[in-house]
C-alpha cells in the first residue's frame, strides 16, 4: 500500500510486540480487536483513524515480547549468588535466576521433559544445578544445558533487562520460534539457481532464483561521522547491483548498514527499490526526512512474521533480544533452504536461533565501539588497552565458534567487520583497535565443528549454494574474483566528507553561547546526578582556545561554571569540532562521535554510565533542534564584531 502524496510514507502497524517495543513499560491486559496504523513521517507518527485491517502475508500473528517479572532494585541486590528461585506475585509462575561475575541469567521454573518444576540439586556441590521434580532431570542453569540426560535439552533463556533504577525485568518472546510456522521441505537446487556475491563489509547479493536480494549496502563513504571507512573494496559493478536489486534488507540504523552517501545514489537512479526493515522502537529511517534522500518504497515489518516474496521466495525479521530497539536479524527462505544473517545482533531474537540452516552469516571483528581506545586516565594505558582488546578479541572468537557448532549450519561466513580507521587522524585507533580476523574464526570452527564448510569472502566472489550443498568439498563452488581484482581499498575521499562534517563549524547557531542550553533542552536528558565537561578541540584532541568548553550537570539540566560541591559523577568529553557541530546541527546521534572515536574520555568514578549513554545514543527526539525557532529568540551578533579563526571558530566563544 503506497500513498503518493508522501515520498517515503508507508503505513505502519502498531501491535502489540511493537508498543511494547516503544515503551518497555507497556504491559497490555487484553487482545487488542482492533489494528492501529501509523504513518512513519521523518520524526513523528501520526495517527490514522478507522484503517481496515491489512492481514500480514502469511496470516502470522506477529512475534512479541511480554515482561514476565519484574524486581525492584532492593530485590535484585538481595539475590544470592548461584541459584534463586524468584515467583510472579500475580500469577504464581516460578523462575529461576542465575547469578554470577558475568552477571544474570534466567529460565522458568519448568522441566523440557514433562513439564515438571525444579528444586535445588543437594547433591550438586557447586551450587549450579537443579533437579526436577518428577523424573530427576537436572539442569545446569550456569549453562541452561541439561546435565542428566547428557546432551539432551538446553532450556529457553529468558531476556534480562537491567533497569536504570537497578531493577530487573524478565523478557519473553512469543512465539519462540517463529519460523517453523508454515513449514516448507527442501527442494533439490540446480547449479547456479541461489548465489550468494560478497560486495563488501555488511553487504551481500543473494541471486534467489529470478530474484535479487542486497543486504545493509554500505558502498561508499565514511561511516560513523569520519570514523570508520571502507576496507575491502567493493566491485565495480556494485551500484549497479543495487539498483538493480529485487528488495533490500536493511538490518539497524548504524551507519555502516545504513548509508546515507550510498542510498543517495540509489535515490537518484531508482527511488522505488522496496526497502525492507524490521519495525524497532527507533524507526531504521528516522533521518529519512532531514537527509532530503527521496526512497519511496520503505516498508516496516512486524517481527518474526514470513514476507512471502513469490511461491518460493520468503523472508522473517527478528529482533535483537539485547538491542530491541534498533537491531534485527534476518532468515531467508528459498525453496525450503534457510539462509541466516545474524549481522551486528548481540543476541539475536534472545539467543534462540534454527539450526541445521545451509547458510549463516555473522559478524566476527569486534572494535565496533569507542572503549577502550578512546579512554583516557586512571588504568588506560596503551598497555592496560592492549592487553583488555586482546581478552576481548579472544573471547568474542570463542563465542562465535561456539555458536556455529551449536547451530550447526551448512556453511558459515564471518562478514561485517570489514571497516578500517583510515584517516590519518586516526592513525592510534588504527594501531590499537585490533580486530579478529575471518581467517582465524574460521580455523577455529573448522577445528572444533569439522563438518561444517566455511567460507571467507573476498568482495566479487561467489557462493553457488546448490552445488555446495550436493559437493560440500567441491572447488567450483566457490568463484574468487580475478586475480588481479582489487581486495583492499586505498583510497576513500577523504576532503570530500570531511569538509561536509567541518561545514558546521562556522554555522550562525554557534555565534550564540545559549546554543547550548538550547540543544541539551531539547535532547532531553535530566535527573541524574551526573556532570559533564564537553571540550571542542582540533583533530588532535587539543583543545581550541576559542572553542566552546562547558559543564552540564544533567541533574537540574544547568550549566554552571564550577562543579557543584555535591558528590556527583563526572565525564570528560574532548570532541573534534567538526563531528562535534555537525551532530548538533542535524540532530544526530551520538554514535557518530562514541563509535566513530571522534572524542577521547575521561570519568571519574570510572563507571559506565548507561542511561545517559542510551538517551544520547538511541533516545535523542527523532526531530532535530528548531534552531530557526532559537535564532528568532536570541540577540543577532553585529556581524563587525565577529573574527574566525582558520577553522572557523568565534573567537569569544569560550565559557570556562
Amino acid at each position: 500500500m503506497m500513498f503518493g502524496m508522501m515520498h517515503h510514507v508507508r503505513l505502519y502497524r502498531a501491535t502489540v510486540a511493537e508498543k511494547f517495543l516503544m515503551n518497555r513499560r507497556y504491559h497490555p491486559t487484553k487482545p487488542e480487536k482492533d489494528l492501529t496504523y501509523f504513518w512513519v513521517v521523518g520524526c513523528s507518527l501520526a495517527l490514522i483513524a478507522s484503517v481496515e485491517s491489512k492481514r500480514h502475508p502469511s496470516n502470522m500473528a506477529a512475534q512479541s515480547a511480554k515482561v514476565v517479572l519484574s524486581l525492584e532494585a532492593e530485590a535484585v541486590a538481595s539475590l544470592k549468588e548461584g541459584i534463586n528461585f524468584k515467583k510472579n506475585p500475580e500469577n504464581g509462575i516460578c523462575y529461576i535466576i542465575y547469578k554470577s561475575n558475568n552477571g544474570f541469567k534466567a529460565c522458568r521454573n519448568q522441566c523440557k521433559h514433562q513439564g515438571g518444576l525444579f528444586i535445588r540439586d543437594i547433591e550438586d556441590l557447586d551450587g549450579r544445578n537443579v533437579k526436577c521434580t518428577k523424573h530427576n532431570w537436572k539442569l545446569n542453569v550456569s549453562t541452561m544445558k541439561y546435565v542428566n540426560p547428557p546432551d539432551s535439552f538446553a532450556q529457553d533463556e529468558l531476556e534480562i533487562e537491567m533497569l536504570d533504577d537497578g531493577g530487573l525485568q524478565l523478557l519473553e518472546l512469543n512465539p519462540l520460534d517463529p519460523w517453523l510456522a508454515d513449514p516448507r521441505e527442501p527442494l533439490e537446487l540446480e547449479e547456479g539457481e541461489v548465489k550468494i556475491t560478497y560486495i563488501t563489509h555488511a553487504c551481500m547479493e543473494l541471486q534467489l532464483g529470478q530474484k535479487r536480494i542486497v543486504f545493509d549496502p554500505w558502498l561508499m563513504g565514511p561511516a560513523f561521522a569520519r570514523g570508520w571507512w571502507l576496507l575491502h573494496e567493493p566491485p565495480d559493478d556494485c551500484l549497479d547491483r543495487l539498483c538493480a536489486a529485487d528488495l533490500i534488507y536493511i538490518s539497524h540504523m548504524h551507519s555502516d548498514h545504513l548509508s546515507y552517501p550510498t542510498l543517495k545514489v540509489l535515490s537518484e537512479r531508482r527511488p522505488d527499490v522496496p526497502i525492507y526493515v524490521g519495525a524497532t522502537s527507533r524507526p531504521v529511517f528516522w533521518y529519512l526526512e532531514q537527509s532530503q534522500i527521496k526512497l519511496t518504497n520503505i516498508n516496516v515489518t512486524p517481527f518474526g512474521v514470513w514476507q512471502n516474496i513469490d511461491d518460493h521466495l520468503r523472508f522473517m525479521i527478528l529482533m535483537d533480544g539485547v538491542h530491541p530497539e534498533m537491531d534485527t536479524c534476518i532468515i531467508v527462505d528459498y525453496k525450503g533452504h534457510m539462509i541466516l544473517n545474524t549481522v551486528d545482533c548481540t543476541r539475536p531474537n534472545g539467543g534462540r536461533l534454527p539450526q541445521n540452516v545451509d547458510l549463516m552469516m555473522s559478524d566476527f571483528a569486534g572494535g565496533a565501539s569507542g572503549f577502550p581506545m578512546t579512554f583516557y586516565g586512571g588504568k588506560y594505558s596503551d598497555s592496560w588497552k592492549a592487553e583488555f582488546i586482546q581478552t576481548e578479541r579472544r573471547k568474542l572468537l570463542n563465542y562465535k565458534s561456539l555458536l556455529v557448532k551449536s547451530l550447526q549450519p551448512r556453511i558459515y561466513c564471518p562478514f561485517a567487520g570489514y571497516f578500517v580507521e583510515a584517516h590519518p587522524s586516526d592513525k592510534y585507533i588504527k594501531e590499537t583497535n585490533a580486530k579478529n580476523q575471518a581467517e582465524d574464526l574460521n580455523a577455529l570452527i573448522n577445528k572444533i565443528a569439522p563438518d561444517i564448510k566455511t567460507w571467507t569472502p573476498k568482495p566479487g566472489a561467489v557462493l553457488d549454494l546448490g552445488l555446495a550443498l550436493k559437493e560440500p568439498h567441491s572447488s567450483e563452488a566457490i568463484t574468487d574474483p580475478p586475480a588481479n581484482a582489487k581486495v583492499f581499498k586505498d583510497s576513500w575521499e577523504f576532503e570530500l566528507y570531511v569538509d561536509e562534517l567541518n561545514s558546521a563549524i562556522s554555522s550562525e547557531i554557534f555565534k550564540h553561547q545559549s546554543w547550548i542550553q538550547f540543544y541539551y533542552t531539547w535532547a532531553g536528558f535530566k535527573n541524574y546526578n551526573l556532570v559533564a565537561r564537553i571540550t571542542e578541540t582540533n583533530d588532535n584532541f587539543e583543545p581550541l582556545t576559542d572553542g566552546y568548553d562547558y559543564l552540564v550537570d544533567f541533574l537540574d539540566l544547568s550549566f554552571p561554571t564550577t562543579r557543584p560541591n555535591r558528590e556527583h559523577s563526572y565525564l570528560e568529553i574532548k570532541n573534534r569540532v567538526g563531528v562535534m557541530r555537525y551532530v548538533v546541527l542535524h540532530g544526530r546521534l551520538w554514535d557518530d562521535l562514541y563509535i566513530g572515536f571522534q572524542n577521547r574520555i575521561s570519568r571519574d568514578p570510572d563507571i559506565y554510565h548507561h542511561k545517559f549513554w542510551n538517551h544520547f545514543q538511541t533516545e535523542l527526539p527523532l526531530c532535530k533542534p528548531d534552531w530557526d525557532l532559537f535564532l528568532q529568540q536570541v540577540v543577532p551578533v553585529e556581524e563587525t564584531r565577529i573574527a574566525f579563526d582558520e577553522l572557523g571558530i568565534l573567537t569569544y566563544c569560550t565559557v570556562l
